[in-house]
């Protein structure tokens, strides 16, 4: 795995990407995945998974504005607007398709993706991620957030969600991972976290997306997850023509970084079909 950043315009894009070649001396082109990473994390939490791709295969795991090595947002920020920064990074990196795998917020951005340049997504993983829009209730919890991030910095959004992101399972047995979390979080821009906190408002219902989506899916939840509910999971499963339903036991809304060994499986199995 390694670290990269590339300037498109004003704006800088921080990603993580590692890559698998082809056993041979011709090499045929890459198969590519794109990770997109949950809320308030960066694109750091999909280091598990940078050992276990398939020959042949790259995968590119980029920051959102303000998070990890990409450049803050320069004005009012839209799910749309973090699609197109994704888009805009695949077209620089001659990249035309991709499976696409998104958690949480990622999976925000994925069905932005999906919903305005279907063609770069050959496949989909969901994680941990709903499709409609936040609700009232919502909306209103996500306004209490602003007012934290304000008061308290990004420290107390590490006190306020890293508790949220885990199972109990691994709040019980892994306080490195809490304590990994929790640093992810704290050290991450105040800026970002409310950039996304609005952008998350904001989003769209993508509920009647889901009826269209056409390429091969495997949505993925925590059976520990409190954030999303199983059961808004087995909805969007139901709502997708042909999608592969996988739950992971002793895992919250991070199920990558709480049980990689069952989440890479279940990955490595989806990607061989392409």
């Amino acid at each position: 795995m390694r670290r990269e950043q590339i300037t498109i315009g004003r704006k800088r894009i921080g990603y993580v990407t590692a890559e698998t070649p082809s056993p041979g001396a011709r090499q045929p082109p890459l198969r590519h995945l794109v990770f997109l990473h949950a809320f308030p994390l960066n694109a750091d939490m999909w280091d598990p998974q940078t050992g276990i791709l398939p020959p042949g295969w790259r995968m590119i795991a980029p920051d959102y504005r303000g998070f990890g090595e990409s450049s803050p947002s320069l004005g009012p920020t839209t799910m749309n607007d973090l699609a197109g920064d994704v888009i805009d990074l695949l077209d620089r990196l001659d990249v035309h398709e991709a499976v696409v795998a998104g958690c949480s917020m990622g999976g925000y951005v994925a069905f932005e993706l999906l919903s305005s340049a279907p063609n770069y997504a050959k496949g989909l993983v969901l994680i941990d991620t709903r499709a409609g829009a936040d609700t009232e209730e919502g909306k209103a919890g996500r306004q209490k957030m602003l007012e934290k991030v304000d008061k308290g910095g990004s420290a107390a959004i590490a006190e306020e969600m890293t508790p949220k992101l885990l199972g109990a399972t691994s709040q019980r047995d892994r306080p490195d991972l809490v304590k990994h979390v929790h640093r992810m979080i704290a050290s991450t821009d105040p800026a970002a976290i409310k950039m996304a906190i609005t952008a998350m408002m904001g989003r769209k219902d993508m509920s009647g997306l889901l009826g269209t989506i056409n390429i091969p899916t495997l949505i993925i939840a925590g059976a520990e997850d409190t954030l999303i509910p199983l059961p808004a999971m087995q909805q969007m499963h139901g709502a997708i023509a042909g999608a592969k339903f996988q739950t992971i036991d002793g895992a919250g809304h991070l199920p990558n970084l709480e049980q990689p060994a069952m989440f890479d499986v279940m990955l490595q199995n989806f990607l061989s079909q392409f």
